[in-house]
This record gives C-alpha cells, sequence and structure tokens, in this order.
C-alpha cells in the first residue's frame, strides 16, 4: 500500500522525539513538507540537521498564549498530528494541583488549540483535511499511578469524537491511535518497573510491547486518504491487551 503526501504540509507536534520524531521523517520520506513542533531547541536542531527543508518550530504547548504567537501565522496545513505528551507518575492520594494542569495543558488543550487553529485553516480554503490524536491504551485501562495521564487521553479520545462530528462535513476527518507501551524516552518511564513490565507483556497476546514504527504506520494509514471513511474512531495498537 503506497502513501504519497506530495503537495500536502504537516504539523507534527512533540516531533524531537520518539513517535513525533520518527512521524517527521516518515511523511517527509512520503513527500509532504513538514513543520515540526517542540519545546526543545536542541531536539530540533538535531532533527533538521538529519531532515533538511524541515519547518522547525520551538514552542512549549502548555503555553496557551507562547503557542498562540508561534502556530498562529503558521499558514495552510492539510495533515496535523497532535503528538505531543507528558507522563507524570504520581500516585493517586498524592497528586498535585501543578502536575495535573501541566498535564491538562499539554496533553488535552494544546490539541483543542492547535485543532482550531489548523480546522480553521483547512475550512478557509475549502479543503479536506485529516487530523490524528496521539491517544492510549490507558484511556481504557487502569494502570496504578497514571491517573492524570490516563485522563487525559480519555478525554481526548471523546474530545476526537465530537471533533469528528462537527469537523466532518468540512471533509475534515478526525481519529486516535492508542497504543501499549511504545520503547521510547516516555515509554521507558513506565516499563523500568520490571514487575509491572513483565505483568503487562503477559496479557498482551504478542507478549512485547509497540515499537514506534508500529504506532506511525498507523498515523500514516489514518493520515492518508486509505482510510477515507475512517472518522471518529480509533486504532489500537495495543499487541491485543484489550482483547485478553
Amino acid at each position: 500500500m503506497q502513501i504519497n503526501f506530495s503537495g500536502l504540509r504537516a504539523l507534527v507536534t512533540g516531533a524531537g522525539k520518539g513517535i513525533g520524531r520518527d512521524t517527521v521523517k516518515a511523511l517527509l520520506d512520503s513527500g509532504a513538507k513538514v513543520v515540526a513542533v517542540s519545546r526543545t531547541k536542541e531536539d530540533l536542531v538535531s532533527l533538521s540537521r538529519e531532515c533538511p527543508g524541515l519547518e522547525p518550530v520551538c514552542v512549549d504547548l502548555g503555553d496557551w498564549e507562547a503557542t498562540e504567537h508561534a502556530l498562529g501565522n503558521i499558514g495552510p496545513i492539510d495533515l496535523l498530528v497532535n503528538n505531543a505528551a507528558v507522563l507524570l507518575i504520581e500516585p493517586f492520594l498524592e497528586i498535585s494541583k501543578e502536575a495535573f494542569d501541566r498535564s491538562i495543558n499539554v496533553n488535552l488543550r494544546s490539541v483543542i488549540q492547535v485543532s482550531q487553529m489548523v480546522a480553521k485553516g483547512m475550512i478557509a480554503r475549502g479543503v479536506p483535511g485529516s487530523i490524528v490524536n496521539v491517544s492510549s491504551m490507558a484511556s481504557q485501562s487502569t494502570f496504578s499511578n497514571l491517573a492524570s495521564y490516563s485522563s487525559t487521553k480519555s478525554a481526548m479520545d471523546m474530545l476526537t469524537k465530537v471533533m469528528a462530528q462537527e469537523l466532518g462535513p468540512h471533509k475534515i476527518r478526525v481519529n486516535t491511535v492508542n497504543p501499549t507501551v511504545v520503547l521510547t524516552t516516555m515509554g521507558k518511564k513506565v516499563s523500568s518497573d520490571p514487575e509491572f513490565a513483565n505483568a503487562l507483556k503477559k496479557r498482551t497476546p504478542l507478549k512485547k510491547f509497540a515499537e514506534v514504527e508500529d504506532v506511525v504506520y498507523s498515523i500514516l494509514f489514518l493520515l492518508s486518504d486509505k482510510s477515507a471513511m475512517t472518522n471518529g474512531s480509533g486504532i489500537l495498537v495495543d499487541g491485543g491487551y484489550q482483547a485478553s
């Protein structure tokens, strides 16, 4: 199945590391022009070296005003991947206001803000578009110490459905990918506990965690016309965890 994004411009948040970084590379390889958004300048510098022609934007998406300033005039976007997230591990009884606010602002509020900017541009231009929100299987399954993260991802799943309903008439599709633990810097935060990691793999029929490319391929599929009738839905990239 050949996917070609030639002539299209994509925006990827959380582009400096992991899933976002590899998504940027895959989009470029598929012919798209890409705006890469990250709060870490060093990551954008190294990514730009690897990917000449990239459009880097350095901003903390948890800051509404800074995001408006950085992306308010970003220009036409056809494809959006809302991937930026923070994972702050705290037991429920110890959740702090600061940690919860940070989780909400980055994992959920930025999705609303960036998607509004992009979707308004699509509607004004009268063009179709596709938005993929990177969620998690933690939106549907409970895991200790991840209350803030899981709550934001559950909210993202419902936000995706509402966006799909309201933006669908404008030919803008909105979907999620919901991975299990992915072997990135963020994923290693939760998989570094041997007891937790072993229990998770034991329940997963495929007996392993996801590789970054497993998620990236699902993102590309949902962005592309190959999923033209998929809207308000999600792809579980969980090795069968939910089925067991």
